[in-house]
């Protein structure tokens, strides 16, 4: 897969790009089986709705709904047809166009299953992902699949397109680094806010800076999402840091 130059520039300004249906039909289908056999057997490692504290999340993990997993975690290590899909060789070459360099796949962030509930789950306000990650740039690139459709009534993405270019001063985010809403000129920023709404095998890429925010799933059925995080090779994670103790796979020459 060949980025044209539009494409490029598309990102450097907004900040993301939609691939439509870059995943088959049966890739999706089989990541979906392991995904759910993982959900029904609770296999480690899980984040839970109660762990994450939000806003409408059970109150402890033996709460009604407190059982509602988040997400897998380590979705790398989980099985083969998640590996596969992160070194995917198309997305491999899309990332270094964008970066210029050779790209690594971080095991740290966020090499998870996505998943967002009917019941329990929880809206997630205004965020960077880079507020959880140790690098030497703030320059590193999610890629977000769906494994079926995401709407906004079933609590798909919402961006701030050209958001990851923004210089946010810390009195316009909370102890959480969300931006607050009740800050006047974050509800300036928020009215650039878009739903971000794929189909089953649509891929999305956003910059490490670009705001992004979710609802709570309306809907009737689980939302599945898998998502990893890739940099360059040289920005480096910061030593003795989290993002650095997990290590990191080459798409590339090292």
């Amino acid at each position: 897969m060949s980025l044209t130059a539009s494409q490029i520039e598309q990102f450097r300004q907004d900040g993301f790009l939609i691939f439509r249906s870059l995943a088959a039909p049966e890739a999706c289908a089989a990541m979906r089986d392991v995904t759910e056999a993982h959900l029904r057997d609770e296999v480690p490692p899980l984040e839970y709705e109660a762990d994450v504290g939000y806003a409408g999340a059970p109150a402890s993990r033996d709460a009604p709904g407190g059982r509602t997993v988040r997400r897998l975690r380590g979705a790398y290590h989980r099985h083969p047809v998640f590996r596969d899909w992160a070194e995917d060789p198309r997305i491999a070459a899309a990332l270094a166009q964008l970066f210029g360099e050779p790209v690594r796949l971080t095991l740290a962030h966020h090499n998870c299953v996505m998943t967002k509930h009917p019941r329990f789950s929880t809206a997630t306000g205004w965020h960077r992902d880079i507020r959880y990650w140790s690098f030497l740039r703030n320059d590193l690139i999610s890629v977000w699949l769906a494994l079926g459709d995401e709407v906004e009534s079933n609590g798909a993405l919402k961006v701030i397109p050209g958001s990851h270019r923004l210089d946010i001063r810390r009195e316009q985010l909370d102890d959480l680094d969300f931006l607050r809403p009740e800050h006047q000129e974050n509800q300036r920023i928020f009215t650039g806010g878009i739903p971000v709404e794929l189909r089953q095998g649509d891929v999305l890429f956003f910059h490490s800076g670009l705001f992004h925010a979710a609802s709570e799933n309306h809907g009737n059925e689980t939302k599945q999402s898998v998502v990893f995080a890739y940099h360059g090779r040289s920005n480096e994670a910061l030593p003795g840091s989290r993002s650095a103790a997990a290590g990191h796979v080459a798409l590339g020459p090292e």
